[in-house]
């Protein structure tokens, strides 16, 4: 069994230049296509999850619609005047119906971080009973007006804690721009 050294060494040759001329092809080649694959597989997958929520918007739609168009009609009045009125008649009301003595209430606007709004903020002392502010705060959160409570604070008049004051700051939404007011 004699083998033919020239042989032998025009194989290894070949078998070389095949490996070597592998590695530049997956190196030139191979490597930027699977890594251009990677990243349109993942360019679909988002695109997917674009049309899919795109899709599922556009299926929300009227009714997201009829909730923007309720919450449009639950802000203030155009007219500053009209809405101080509404928020202070509304405080006024919750106050006869809870039977929490109102103290202070302050009015005052600001502008909106856009020129799309301004908001009344209302700085209001209540005083009652703890049953009696808790529902005088439930009826503010569920009415029907553009309000927010800010900040919220009781504190006790007497030792047994059954007159209590409540400072609140509430902020009310008007979607019009402040006229000429600081």
């Amino acid at each position: 069994m004699k083998i033919n050294l020239p042989d032998r060494q025009r194989w290894l040759v070949i078998v070389a230049g095949v490996c070597v001329l592998l590695f530049i092809l997956d190196q030139a080649a191979f490597e930027p296509l699977s890594d251009l694959w990677d990243q349109h597989a993942a360019e679909i997958a988002r695109l997917e999850t674009t049309v899919r929520d795109g899709r599922s918007l556009i299926t929300r739609g009227p009714r997201l619609q009829q909730t923007w168009d309720e919450m449009q009609r639950a802000t203030l009045p155009r007219d500053p005047a009209q809405s101080e009125h509404d928020v202070l008649e509304e405080f006024q009301n919750w106050s006869r119906s809870t039977g929490v003595e109102l103290g202070s209430v302050k009015p005052v606007w600001k502008h909106g971080d856009s020129d799309g709004y301004s908001l009344l903020e209302c700085r209001l002392d209540a005083t009652g009973a703890l049953g009696a502010l808790t529902r005088f705060l439930y009826d503010l959160e569920k009415a029907p007006l553009a309000l927010r409570v800010e900040s919220l604070e009781f504190s006790s008049r007497d030792d047994t804690g059954d007159r209590l004051t409540l400072s609140l700051t509430v902020t009310g939404l008007r979607l019009a721009p402040l006229e000429g007011k600081s």
